[in-house]
């Protein structure tokens, strides 16, 4: 497969990037307008040709995957959010909850080789008390010490902490003290009032989820931050999400990485929304990497956008395409028709034909080198 390199000259016949232009050369912040012009403008290659020249500025020709395993404990769910076909109502059909037991051995289940990951996300349960997910962490601890967890949206973090009569740094304390090493990113979804109250109405919104987000950055651990894009929100909500995430990653410096998520409305209460284009997807992959100067990593989530487009996705800005998975249950009831894991050399082949070079990482962006099943961390 050829690579074309990006031009040496930036071209454009949309004289409204000619300043952008100018600005990312020199490493000077974007504005909300500037993102809006990279939004409208009919030259998406000019925007990627931009976005690529800032992710090889950080990062090269490395693309960063992991090998993780996702663990759903409970898709019971008090919220009714509009964009959801994961969550179910309590003593609907198709509910489930995962017996702690249960949960630690589909952790084992899988391929031979070690994860280095757990995520762990799931619906906000009525009835399980706080100490069900604690004991699922401290079971997980014990069982794989050396596998870094990664655990509760901030959203369930403010859920948790209501449930048991906690303060959110109280409750972040006793994640801590269980052992969870991080948090993922999701809930976010689009932080304007007026879209929230649409599709998510009954999550914290999205003032809480930046303090939930401070006060876990602040107790030291790091997490990502997602936005959902492609549903009923306008260019201008989208600037000012990522805006409002890069305003606190100057305040904290806690953000690794930056996941746009492609709305996948099947199965949903907007199903008969569209599903967003491939130049919707590249497109936001490069806006992301251009706006949130202060984000490491921008990553193009494969299980979400397909793996042909995490590929062109890399020449968009993307640095990151996530990891194996083993198992993903909420944009799969979502109508994700993508494969349900990938093994780590698959994802390898696709990094390498898309000209790019693989590295494995941990979590936390550390080198991982393997000896058949083993594995160690260079720190």
């Amino acid at each position: 497969m050829t690579i074309v390199r990006p031009r040496h000259e930036f071209q454009t016949d949309d004289k409204r990037l000619w300043p952008i232009s100018e600005k990312v050369k020199a490493g000077e912040r974007l504005s909300f307008e500037d993102g809006l012009a990279l939004y409208r403008s009919g030259d998406v290659l000019a925007v990627g040709w931009l976005a690529n020249l800032v992710r090889e500025r950080l990062h090269g020709d490395l693309t960063y995957f992991n090998v993780n395993r996702h663990i759903n404990p409970t898709n019971v769910c008090v919220a009714s959010c509009r964009l959801c076909a994961f969550g179910r109502k309590k003593g609907t059909e198709g509910t489930y909850t995962m017996a702690l037991e249960e949960a630690w051995s589909s952790a084992a289940q899988g391929y031979t080789e070690a994860v280095t990951e757990f995520h762990i996300v799931g619906g906000l349960h009525p009835d399980l008390p706080v100490e069900y997910f604690m004991d699922l962490v401290r079971g997980l601890k014990e069982r794989f010490p050396k596998v870094h967890i990664k655990a509760f949206t901030m959203v369930e973090v403010a859920f948790l902490a209501k449930r048991g009569k906690r303060t959110i740094p109280e409750m972040v304390q006793e994640m801590k003290a269980a052992g969870v090493d991080s948090c993922p990113g999701g809930g976010a979804e689009i932080f304007a009032d007026r879209v929230r109250h649409i599709i998510c109405d009954h999550k914290i919104d999205g003032g809480e989820w930046i303090d939930t987000a401070r006060v876990v950055h602040q107790a030291g651990m790091r997490s990502n931050a997602t936005m959902l894009y492609g549903h009923i929100e306008n260019d201008e909500d989208r600037i000012d999400h990522m805006i409002k995430l890069r305003t606190l990653q100057d305040e904290t410096g806690g953000f690794q990485t930056f996941i746009p998520l492609a709305f996948h409305p099947d199965n949903t209460p907007l199903g008969h929304l569209p599903r967003t284009t491939g130049f919707d997807d590249i497109r936001q992959i490069a806006v992301g990497r251009l706006i949130l100067d202060n984000f490491a990593h921008i990553k193009s989530y494969w299980q979400m956008v397909t793996p042909k487009m995490a590929q062109i996705s890399l020449r968009f800005g993307a640095d990151d395409i996530d990891g194996t998975v083993i198992e993903e249950k909420i944009y799969h009831d979502a109508g994700a028709t993508t494969p349900q894991g990938m093994r780590r050399a698959e994802l390898e082949r696709l990094i390498r034909e898309a000209g790019r070079e693989p590295f494995e990482r941990d979590t936390l962006y550390h080198a991982v080198t393997r000896s058949e099943d083993s594995f160690t961390i260079a720190v």
